[in-house]
């Protein structure tokens, strides 16, 4: 994957998002430093962890991220997922963008495999489209192979 490509979807991400300036964590926080849990409401396959941490370093903090799951790991309701440690002002500016990031990678990986699980006997691959969320299309793929799938074509220009 294009860390260059990654990094360029991210920072977008975080312009529509946090604008000129995030006014919710300007106003409360002055620097204090506190600790933030990523809990499972339910269960399934984890699948995001590396853009999630990515936001929290693009933002320049100091956050120590401590994963508790490894990618593709299965996950169940209630688990701790991430754990988070540093400013609490860049916590909260990229946790918005993190959170989503991880419910929807992982909830693609997981009803990917749930899929795959369905079809295992059968002389058949279960593959991906190109008709993906628009901006959202690199990420979606790779929750697709987290999951246990294979991807199509990327877009109209590398595959008939």
């Amino acid at each position: 994957m294009n860390p260059i490509l990654v990094d360029k979807l991210l920072k977008e991400y975080l312009l529509e998002d946090i604008g000129r300036v995030d006014l919710s964590a300007e106003g409360v926080f002055r620097g204090e430093r506190v600790t933030a849990v990523i809990v499972a409401k339910e269960e399934g396959i984890l699948a995001g962890i590396p853009f999630a941490s990515r936001v929290f370093r693009l933002l320049g903090s100091d956050i120590e991220i401590k994963p508790l799951k490894r990618e593709g790991d299965r996950f169940k309701e209630g688990e701790t997922l991430l754990v988070l440690n540093g400013n609490a002002k860049t916590i909260l500016m990229g946790e918005r963008l993190a959170l989503n990031i991880l419910q929807r990678l992982s909830g693609i990986a997981t009803k990917t495999a749930r899929l795959v699980e369905k079809i295992k006997d059968l002389p058949v691959r279960l593959l991906d489209t190109r008709k993906t969320t628009p901006g959202f299309r690199l990420f979606e793929k790779y929750a697709v192979k987290v999951g246990g799938g294979e991807n199509h074509r990327f877009a109209l220009y590398d595959m008939v």
